[in-house]
This record gives C-alpha cells, sequence and structure tokens, in this order.
C-alpha cells in the first residue's frame, strides 16, 4: 500500500479538556474572559500608540507591533478551543491542523524575535543615548520588524514541512488543545530523524539564541546603569526596561520548557498547563504588564479617556 507523503489520516482528535469533562463550562467561561481582555488590552494598546504622538517612538513602535502579533497569535487558537470546550468531540482536519501550526509557529518565533529587536532597542537607548535618534531611525525599526516576522514564517515553514510530511497512518489523538510540533511527532508511522534535528535547531536558534543576545544586551545595559552616579538616574533607567524584562522571563521561560525538554519527561496535565499559560497567560500579561508599569502608556491611557469623556459631554 503506498503511501507516497499521502497521510491515511483525513482529522486529528484534541482530547486536551477530554479529562476535564466536568470543569469545561468553567473553563470556557475563564479562558472567555481572558481572551477577551487579551484582545481588549492589545488592541486599547495599538489604538493609544497610534493616536498619541508622544508615544511615537521605537520602543513603542515595537510594542505596538508585538500586541498586533500576540493578537494574531491568540487568534489561531483560542476560538478553536473555546469552541472544542462546547463540544462533545474535538477534531480538526489534517490541512486545518498542518494551517494552525504553521501560522501558530511562525507568530511565535516572529514574538521571539521581537523581543530580542526590543531588547536591543532599550540597549542602544540607555548606552547610546546620544545616538539614539540616528541609530534608531524609522526604517531601520520597520526592517527589524519586517525581518522578525519573515525570519518567524521561514522557520515555522521549515518545522511545518517537515512535520507533515511525514505519513500519518494510525492513532490520530492529539495530547493537547491545539497543533504542536511535540505530539504530532508522536503520531507519525515513521521518524524523520533529519528533520527532527533540524526542529530542534531551529528551537535552539529561535529561543536559546534570541535569549543569549536579550541576556547580553541587559547585561551591557547593567553595566550602564551602575555607571549612573544618581539613585534616581539608575531607577529611571531600569523602570525603562523592567515591563520588557518581565515579558521576556515568562515567554521564554514558558517556551524552552514546551521545546527544549526530553520527550520522555512530558505528561498530558503539566503540557496542558504550560500550554494555557504560554497561549493565554503570556499574552494577557503583555498589555497587563505594560499597562500597570509603564508612566507613558498610562498618561496617555488617561488623555484618550479624557477626550473620550469630554466629546461624549459635547
Amino acid at each position: 500500500m503506498k503511501q507516497d507523503n499521502q497521510s491515511m489520516v483525513t482529522e486529528f482528535i484534541l482530547i486536551g479538556f477530554s479529562s476535564f469533562l466536568n470543569l469545561q463550562v468553567p473553563l470556557f467561561v475563564v479562558f472567555s474572559v481572558m481572551y477577551l481582555a487579551i484582545l481588549a488590552g492589545n488592541i486599547i494598546i495599538i489604538v493609544t500608540i497610534k493616536r498619541d504622538s508622544t508615544l511615537h517612538t521605537p520602543m513603542y513602535f515595537f510594542l505596538a507591533m508585538l500586541s498586533s502579533s500576540e493578537t494574531c497569535y491568540t487568534f489561531t487558537i483560542i476560538p478553536n478551543m473555546l469552541v472544542n470546550l462546547l463540544r462533545e468531540k474535538a477534531t480538526i482536519s489534517f490541512i486545518g491542523c498542518a494551517i494552525q501550526m504553521y501560522v501558530f509557529l511562525g507568530l511565535a518565533c516572529t514574538n521571539c524575535l521581537l523581543l530580542t529587536v526590543m531588547g536591543y532597542d532599550r540597549y542602544v537607548s540607555i548606552c547610546k543615548p546620544l545616538r539614539y535618534p540616528v541609530l534608531m531611525n524609522q526604517r531601520l525599526c520597520t526592517k527589524l520588524v519586517v525581518f522578525s516576522v519573515i525570519g518567524g514564517f521561514l522557520i515555522s515553514a521549515t518545522s511545518s514541512f517537515s512535520v507533515f510530511t511525514l505519513p500519518y497512518c494510525g492513532p490520530n489523538k492529539i495530547n493537547l488543545f491545539f497543533c504542536d510540533i511535540g505530539p504530532l511527532l508522536k503520531l507519525a508511522c515513521a521518524r524523520n530523524y533529519i528533520g527532527e534535528i533540524f526542529i530542534f535547531l531551529f528551537g535552539v536558534l529561535v529561543v536559546v539564541f534570541s535569549f543569549l543576545l536579550i541576556l547580553l544586551s541587559y547585561i551591557l545595559i547593567l553595566n550602564t546603569i551602575l555607571k549612573i552616579p544618581t539613585a534616581e538616574g539608575k531607577r529611571k533607567a531600569f523602570s525603562t526596561c523592567a515591563s520588557h524584562l518581565i515579558v521576556v522571563v515568562v515567554h521564554f521561560g514558558c517556551a524552552s520548557i514546551i521545546y527544549l525538554r526530553p520527550q520522555s519527561r512530558q505528561t498530558l496535565k503539566e503540557d496542558i498547563f504550560i500550554s494555557v499559560t504560554y497561549t493565554l497567560v503570556t499574552p494577557l500579561l503583555n498589555p497587563v504588564v505594560y499597562s500597570l508599569r509603564n508612566k507613558d502608556v498610562q498618561i496617555a491611557l488617561r488623555k484618550s479617556l479624557g477626550r473620550s469623556m469630554c466629546s461624549r459631554k459635547i
């Protein structure tokens, strides 16, 4: 029976929350509220940055791009997950699974690269403040964002191609609530060791290399901050990095746990918990952190709300 790279499996069953049957409705409510908060928070950040001229700087340009990417990122997984929570049998077609994984991985890689670019932006801002307007001009910022998007989706395309050219002829139950690399590789009827090596190397390249670049940026930033003579100056310099640093730690922490740990140590409940954190909590963290800890965004939000209230009175 010839397979010719054609899969005998036409759909996959997503069994991520099937072991929590009594909790599916409460989970639907909680996840729906979180998703609405993610959408509202990111849209508010994007609109605020666009409307307030004081936020038209590289730092907030990258933040708006990250918020846009996070919005699209959650859209590829969460709506389908919410629908499946209310269905007796959660399924996804083979093509739908391939598209979901490609878009999800592309946006996840894009987020990693955008966070790396934001780390470089903070380095130039603090370590080379006099040259900052010249070095981080609009043209370079646009190129860095385009590079992040293209690089992220090229990496995703290579990984997705390696996974979905494998034959799937047996079990079709994915131990998650969305299509991801690890669970799919376990279902394949054959192994592509070269492809798996490439997938692992790309994971190391995106997660580890990006994190190391961010770490290098912050080592240089810390070295510069320690040379600032006043405590107030040190506090202001560090406050511009704190929000980004929090998001980086959570984002790369979850990514490294999911994609860099040994497959043999994975359990279903751990995978679900970490995946929920990665797909819901981390995207929610971005607008919350940048809204609560960033004074410029807070001031811009108050101005925007003030204008809205005045226009209503008129």
